[in-house]
């Protein structure tokens, strides 16, 4: 195989910038990051010809992409069109998401991912199951009619994918501790979301293994003096909060308190991207209400939120603009901070030795230029 060095762009690093160095891919894995200087003269170069060479973005939850939902489509086709669709804005790894459904819809979605993992679907290393565990005080957009109780048998059906990460998002209190702990000895990452719970139910579920909380402070208890709820619970906790930083589900100051309280290493950026994503088509159905993308703003006709209409470059483009960060630290949030929250932090998420070679080339306006799955141009 050809060992190919991406040369002429700013690197970004766990150490920080580098510039004049190269990034050198072997078999789909970085093989070292090296000045440009010490490349060996016979090596493939391709130059990028500026810009800035960052780790591929993760994206936890993924609803659709393409003109496709997992909701209508959960099948090989469905998940191989969303992947694509996000492999654009510059997405190498997804979990296609599944909102509440019947566990007959689960146990199709799992197959379907299961099979694109097996067909080596570029970007496909698992499955959020975003309910339909939860809280009917916090529907949001989700069918609370689909909504029930977490038991043996629905254990077993969330724990039943082979070689590819599950995140299942619930309302931890409406799930006994020890059901939660059969989840995650089984190896599922457990999230809390649309929920009502308060900041103790949120403690006992740590302690049962609850590692996340899906869209912060949407959907969940809110932040208040003496009851601090989910949000308080996700900022000091230690939690992995996914934020949808699209200018209509979490105002720009309440973004910036989270980041100061938490960091970039418990904020990852996510998209709850639907359909529209890479599509022309900005009108879809879900649950038979008529959902219409407009300005990044998925909405149904009383003007409830129904995910976005966001990628996960403009993501990255946006939490510059809106949280006041650096490029760097978007690209924590976007990449860095997700791959450790799914347990993958040692496979990608980084440019460093051994890492896959999942790569970004943004252009000087932050525009996706290039994209590397596993060294493939993608």
């Amino acid at each position: 195989m050809t060992v190919l060095a991406l040369t002429g762009a700013r690197i970004l690093t766990p150490d920080g910038w580098l510039d004049d160095h190269a990034v050198v891919v072997e078999q789909g894995a970085i093989r070292q990051v090296t000045a440009v200087s010490r490349l060996s003269p016979g090596l493939v170069r391709r130059p990028l010809d500026g810009g800035f060479l960052i780790p591929g973005f993760i994206d936890v939850q993924v609803n659709g992409g393409g003109g496709v939902l997992l909701n209508d489509q959960p099948t090989l086709e469905g998940v191989r069109a969303i992947a694509a669709a996000h492999r654009r804005f510059g997405t190498t790894a997804l979990l296609p998401t599944l909102i509440s459904d019947d566990l007959a819809v689960v146990a199709q979605a799992i197959a379907a991912v299961q099979a694109a993992m097996a067909e080596g679907v570029p970007g496909v290393v698992g499955l959020h199951i975003e309910g339909p565990f939860l809280n009917r005080g916090k529907p949001g957009i989700h069918d609370s009619g689909k909504f029930r109780a977490l038991d043996a048998a629905a254990v077993d059906l969330l724990s039943s994918l082979n070689g590819g990460v599950t995140l299942v998002t619930l309302a931890p209190e409406l799930v006994e501790p020890s059901t939660l702990r059969a989840l995650t000895e089984r190896g599922v990452v457990v999230s809390a979301g649309h929920t009502l719970a308060t900041y103790d139910q949120m403690r006992s579920a740590v302690d049962a293994g609850l590692t996340g909380v899906t869209h912060l402070f949407n959907a969940m208890s809110p932040f208040e003096s003496r009851h601090p709820g989910v949000v308080g619970a996700a900022l000091d906790l230690g939690l992995t909060s996914g934020l949808i930083v699209d200018g209509h589900h979490v105002h720009p100051a309440a973004l910036r308190i989270a980041l100061a309280a938490a960091g970039p290493d418990h904020m990852m950026l996510v998209t709850d991207a639907m359909p529209t994503v890479g599509s022309a088509d900005k009108r879809f159905t879900l649950g038979g209400r008529l959902i219409v993308a407009e300005d990044g703003a998925c909405r149904a006709e009383d003007g409830t939120l129904a995910g976005s209409d966001l990628d996960m470059a403009l993501a990255v483009r946006n939490a510059i603009r809106l949280m006041g960060v650096d490029l760097a630290t978007a690209s924590t949030m976007a990449s860095a901070t997700p791959a450790r929250f799914l347990g993958q932090g040692h496979r990608m998420g980084t440019i460093e030795p051994g890492r896959r070679a999942d790569l970004v080339h943004l252009d000087t306006a932050l525009g996706v230029a290039g994209v590397w799955i596993a060294g493939a141009p993608a």
